[in-house]
């Protein structure tokens, strides 16, 4: 590519990274510290482990329609309104919370939450995807997957630091501010149309066909693992008698770890292939409920944390670049909704199976269950190797 090219393209593409990082970070906090505050919420409400779990599959719902909706909106229509109205809507389904609602009330705001937070990520990454080479589309694509680490990580923060000072209806009230910020930082974002995407929904032939399928049914599968035992993870991390405040701290080094990562390996997909790095991420993902099940105390929490960090941002960045490569340019909104709306449905059912198995065998055996389920999403991805194909750029 000319050199001149090149600089014109990243100086375009700079002024919308920096306001959607902003945006993406406060959306995102916001969200990460929600899930962690809605948990531990209706435990206070004394909800059964499955009406816990419920909460989970709530917001995962919400991530499968915002992706899809919204993802798909994106390929007919601007994209800066877009991103307003589901910054606002966040803000929304935060607010509900302020008031205290009962269990029914939590878990729709939580389902409106997750909505616009899956909605703004699908526009975000098809608006940068969309205006970048493909030599770069890792690196440009890690900038945004980074800023959303890093919500989830100040997320994990606020939230046992905010419950421990205010309880909850105060943390709620600050959480809700958050989006508003995201909000300001939109509104310099410069007006882009969006490509005429096709009328047609992308079915599982077209998946075939651009020799996907694999992985998205590897990331439900994957999914389904991780979000089972994270449905409970702050329960059990109660249960070992690890303090609210430091359960936050805890979790944050996942987070922390992805933001690292993503950077990390964004640029290493760029240079050695997007394969070999999604695959790391989807082995890696099998040892870390194991890790959590072997836990103890604090230190074995940890480690998972910190295993996951990894192994997601591997698998994400990998996955995300390979389908901006892989998918024609006009339908990258779209595709990129649907595989993090796939990755939700596995975070809808994984809570549902798992809420199943703790009670009737205890949260660790739980834990290994989940371990065997992205196990088999791993195999799927490894054994059928996609066919790769140009995208229009």
């Amino acid at each position: 590519m000319d050199i001149e090219v090149l600089e014109k393209q990243r100086t375009r593409l700079g002024k919308f990274v920096a306001p959607l990082a902003v945006a993406l970070t406060s959306s995102y906090t916001a969200g990460s510290a929600m899930g962690m505050l809605v948990q531990l919420y209706l435990k206070s409400l004394g909800s059964p482990h499955i009406l816990i779990a419920l909460g989970t599959s709530a917001r995962s719902l919400g991530s499968v329609l915002g992706g899809v909706i919204l993802g798909r909106l994106a390929s007919r229509y601007p994209y800066k309104p877009l991103l307003l109205t589901s910054m606002a809507l966040g803000a929304l389904g935060l607010s509900i919370l302020i008031f205290l609602p009962p269990a029914s009330l939590a878990l729709g705001a939580a389902f409106a939450r997750a909505f616009a937070g899956a909605g703004f990520a699908a526009v975000a990454m098809a608006l940068v995807s969309g205006l970048s080479s493909r030599r770069r589309r890792g690196r440009n694509l890690s900038y945004i997957t980074s800023a959303r680490s890093l919500g989830l990580m100040l997320g994990k923060l606020a939230g046992g630091g905010f419950l421990a000072w205010w309880g909850f209806r105060g943390s709620f009230v600050a959480l809700a501010a958050l989006p508003l910020l995201g909000l300001l930082a939109l509104v310099p974002l410069p007006g882009v149309e969006a490509g005429h995407g096709p009328r047609k929904l992308a079915t599982l032939r077209s998946l075939r066909d651009w020799g996907l399928l694999s992985l998205f049914l590897g990331a439900l599968f994957r999914q389904m693992g991780t979000s089972g035992f994270f449905a409970f993870i702050y329960v059990y991390m109660a249960d070992l008698g690890i303090p609210t405040g430091a359960m936050g701290a805890l979790a944050a080094l996942n987070h922390a770890l992805q933001v690292l990562g993503m950077l990390l390996f964004g640029r290493m997909s760029d240079r050695v292939g997007r394969r070999i790095v999604f695959l790391g991420g989807f082995g890696l993902s099998v040892l870390v409920p194991l890790v959590f099940a072997l836990s103890r105390g604090p230190g074995g929490i940890a480690a998972g944390f910190a295993l996951l960090g990894i192994a997601f941002s591997s698998l994400y960045i990998g996955s995300t670049a390979h389908l901006g490569d892989v998918v024609p340019l006009e339908r990258q909104g779209e595709i990129l909704g649907l595989f993090d709306s796939t990755r939700a449905l596995g975070g809808m059912f994984g809570p549902v199976l798992s809420g199943a198995l703790a009670p009737l065998f205890g949260l660790r055996e739980a834990f290994i269950a989940m371990a065997a389920v992205s196990g088999l999403g791993f195999l799927l991805v490894l054994l059928r190797k996609p066919r790769p194909r140009a995208s229009s750029r």
